[in-house]
């Protein structure tokens, strides 16, 4: 998923690229970021494992239980403080996100 992700945007940036777009493209970043660990989220499918995850990534375990247990939606978790703090901008640059800000 990261590598078609990451053609798709080089492709779009390559396109847009000659315009002046900074902010756009910032929140077109912190926009991706979020479906990304939005679908990071749902692919941990059970509470446990999600729990298990969080607290491998260093979230406090009765933190990462009252989150993993949440029935809010995926999108909505995606946003919390715990699940951006886990799965951060730099985490995900590491694991082989393209940065939209870094590459425009």
């Amino acid at each position: 998923m990261m590598n078609k992700i990451k053609v798709y945007m080089r492709g779009w940036l390559n396109y847009f690229g000659i315009a002046d777009m900074k902010s756009i493209i910032s929140e077109l970043n912190g926009w991706l970021y979020r479906r990304i660990r939005m679908c990071i989220w749902k692919q941990w499918k059970l509470p446990r494992t999600r729990k298990r995850k969080l607290v491998g990534l260093g979230v406090a375990e009765h933190y990462a239980a009252c989150i993993a247990y949440d029935r809010k939606g995926y999108w909505f978790n995606a946003a919390n403080k715990a699940v951006n703090w886990a799965l951060s901008k730099e985490r995900l640059i590491h694991w082989g996100f393209y940065d939209l800000s870094l590459a425009y």
